[in-house]
């Protein structure tokens, strides 16, 4: 279903969409478009490769004609999706002749380059773990920033639950405070892959209503979804034949047809498995190994770059992944998506299998069960995969073990006023506390002042509610300060030294 592209629309952007293509918007990007222009929170929630991201580029782009001072800032929850979605929005930039300085604030950004970015970033993409260490406690670098933002966009809404979630809620609370002390009230722009609550999860998460947009209008192709239960091999101890091994023998197919194909295996060590089977068994008459390639964290960037544009020119045949290729980076047109195991979530298993089929033609979605209960529910079960709801995403913004780093990294960033609200109520409570505890002070107008000498934001880590480092050492281990591990990447194999530091927690557990 299509609309028109809005009135309101710059005419050198039309130019640009043009140019890529684009006559028309799908309906739930017109109803995007338009609820941001007037102001109102959108939560954008369609399937894998609807064209989410012109929801909120449009508006940027139209943000910046209407006024060229400007700004946006970006939240992707992975350093590839980040550089994945600048690239894309620097060509649409370009093309319209905008040419918005739009650059990925990360931590691969060299140190030169951030200085720039903090001055002339009018569009900044980055992730929520330098938001919140590198970006508000130096906000006061970064004000032209946060005086003139008119957008934020949290893109992958559905990864941000539970713990991670938690604390990403506190982050954005920090977020607003300090765009309300300078000024600036952005419109929040939440993207989510289909999930139960995505209105519910964008008020939790941003501490605002968004209006839900959810009427996909975006055209799609066939998909066969064949569920593949391993034989029996032992029925009294229930043992299965190896889900990675038929994993590979249903890609194969596949890769020998030509037919771009995806395989998600669980972990890292599936991934580097099934990588080095499809290998071997195309050895004869398919070409490079290069055609089949690895992709997981632990790759350097350019690795995984060269992955990601290999897949979209064609180069590449075949990627055996994590589920780092899981979220929305452009790879192209997939024909077959191949699961090696079930996700762990109904979510996640759409997400996986929306890599393939990613305009109208016909894919195939495979999963392979392994022997685990789960997945023997889910094989046995088809409905629960097929027609049943996908699970909703829940978080805590508010659990004190969150909420108590977060205020102090506030405090940090600003005084707070007395009765000012931080959460779902005032924090004077919250901060007579940290004040006992010797972390603020309260000054004779009442305000509430970080009198600590740490940096609070470093001792939060976004992952963990705990925020201790453990060590397990094998007692029966003749070096207990290191181990010895081979580490493969797919194009070589290399041994890697661990060794315990001061900063971590050593527990001693018997074997």
């Amino acid at each position: 279903r299509y609309s028109e592209l809005p009135p309101w629309l710059d005419e050198r952007i039309r130019t640009g969409l043009a140019s890529r293509g684009i006559e028309q918007l799908y309906r739930h990007q017109a109803l995007a478009v338009e609820a941001i222009r007037a102001g109102e929170d959108v939560v954008v929630v369609t399937p894998t490769a609807s064209g989410k991201s012109l929801c909120y580029s449009l508006p940027i782009l139209q943000a910046v004609a209407d006024d060229p001072s400007a700004r946006a800032l970006c939240l992707f929850p992975t350093k590839a999706l980040g550089h994945d979605q600048v690239a894309e929005f620097s060509a649409l930039s370009a093309a319209s002749g905008l040419a918005i300085p739009t650059a990925t604030y990360d931590g691969d950004t060299p140190a030169p380059i951030r200085s720039a970015i903090r001055t002339a970033g009018q569009v900044v993409a980055t992730n929520p773990d330098m938001l919140h260490a590198a970006i508000l406690p130096h906000h006061t670098k970064w004000f032209q920033l946060f005086e003139q933002l008119r957008i934020i966009v949290v893109d992958e809404l559905h990864t941000y639950r539970g713990v991670f979630g938690s604390h990403v809620a506190n982050v954005l609370r920090r977020l607003l405070r300090l765009c309300d002390h300078y000024g600036s009230r952005p419109v929040i722009v939440c993207c989510s892959a289909t999930i139960a609550n995505p209105a519910e999860l964008a008020r939790t998460l941003t501490g605002r209503p968004a209006r839900l947009v959810d009427e996909n209008g975006a055209p799609s192709g066939d998909r066969h979804v064949l569920l593949v239960d391993p034989p029996l091999l032992e029925a009294s101890t229930g043992v299965r034949a190896s889900a990675l091994t038929l994993s590979q023998r249903w890609a194969l197919p596949f890769l020998r047809a030509g037919r771009q194909t995806i395989v998600f295996g669980r972990s890292r060590t599936a991934v580097e498995l099934l990588l080095t089977g499809l290998r071997e068994a195309l050895r004869e008459g398919f070409g490079p190994r290069s055609r089949v390639r690895g992709y997981r964290a632990g790759y350097l960037p350019t690795e995984r770059r060269a992955i990601e544009r290999g897949l979209r020119d064609g180069e590449v045949l075949g990627v055996v992944a994590t589920n780092a290729l899981e979220l929305g980076v452009d790879i192209g047109q997939l024909d077959v998506s191949v699961l090696a195991g079930y996700p762990g979530s109904v979510a996640a298993t759409w997400q996986q299998f929306g890599r393939a089929g990613r305009r109208q033609e016909t894919s195939v979605a495979v999963l392979v069960a392994t022997a685990a209960p789960v997945d023997q529910y889910v094989i046995h079960h088809p409905e629960f995969l097929l027609s049943g709801s996908p699970e909703e995403a829940r978080l805590d913004p508010d659990n004190l073990h969150v909420l108590l780093g977060h205020l102090k990294a506030a405090t940090f960033e600003l005084p707070f006023r007395p009765g000012e609200t931080f959460g779902s109520g005032t924090a004077d409570e919250l901060l007579a506390f940290l004040a006992e505890e010797g972390h603020v002070r309260q000054a004779a107008d009442g305000r509430w002042y970080w009198s600590s000498e740490n940096f609070p934001a470093s001792a939060i880590s976004l992952r963990t509610a705990a925020q201790e480092n453990v060590v397990i050492i094998d007692t029966t281990c003749t070096s207990p300060r290191s181990s010895m591990s081979i580490v493969s990447t797919g194009t070589n194999a290399r041994p890697m030294c661990g060794a315990s530091t001061s900063t971590t927690t050593r527990r001693r557990i018997a074997p």
